[in-house]
């Protein structure tokens, strides 16, 4: 039994998989995740708690960037294993201390089924507390992209914001980004697929090449 519910809590959607559904309570109200925010990339985050220090500078952070995710018609989704009330109760506590309001929907995910959907509760780390998980969900509400990060370790906001525009770039120029990527760089042209395809890698007139396998280019 105990097996079966660890194997219930670690399980996790997969890149590829379609986010799985949900309803829930939120400090923006009621929410539900298939109707919610239609057209529009979601970044979904879970923090341990609220009223913990690497948590409210990880929010802070979140909401002080709020401006870049919005350019990127991106909207976020908070979630910890608090009540409805904590989570206000914190939300206002950080703006009246710092001047910061996390103004996107924080989920009280209080029974945890969230997180067990998520599999942000990961038994070997803590049993009541979400992981630092980051799912990012295209407006088809495929998931495209999941990060992780222990209790202990706080996100970089930089590399998130990178990860999004990456995987926006490349849905719509149909390329790949290399290593370090930031935008404004060269991105990779998709290695080809048959002989006709390497022959063009071959012959083609392009700013930066290795070989047929690897060819850079300006957007």
């Amino acid at each position: 039994m105990e097996q079966e519910l660890n194997n219930t809590v670690n399980q996790m959607p997969r890149i590829g998989d379609i986010a799985p559904d949900f309803e829930a309570v939120t400090t923006k109200g009621n929410i539900k995740l298939s109707e919610y925010a239609k057209d529009k990339w979601i970044v979904l985050f879970s923090h341990p708690a609220d009223f913990t220090p690497v948590c409210t500078t990880e929010m802070s952070g979140f909401a002080q960037r709020k401006s870049e995710f919005d350019a990127l018609n991106t909207e976020l989704i908070g979630l910890s294993i608090d009540s409805i009330h904590a989570h206000l109760a914190w939300v206002n506590n950080v703006r009246e201390n710092t001047g910061v309001y996390f103004d996107f929907p924080i989920i009280a995910d209080i029974d945890m089924k969230v997180s067990k959907l998520y599999g942000m509760l990961q038994p070997n780390e803590s049993e009541t507390a979400a992981v630092r998980a980051v799912f990012f969900i295209d407006p088809n509400k495929k998931i495209r992209l999941v990060m992780y990060y222990p209790l202990n370790v706080g996100r970089n906001m930089d590399e998130i914001l990178r990860s999004l525009k990456a995987l926006q770039v490349s849905d719509k120029n149909g390329v790949a980004l290399p290593l370090n990527w930031v935008e404004g760089e060269k991105v990779i042209v998709p290695p080809p697929k048959n002989l006709e395809e390497m022959q063009e890698r071959i012959d083609g007139d392009y700013e930066e090449k290795v070989d047929f396998y690897l060819v850079k280019k300006s957007l």
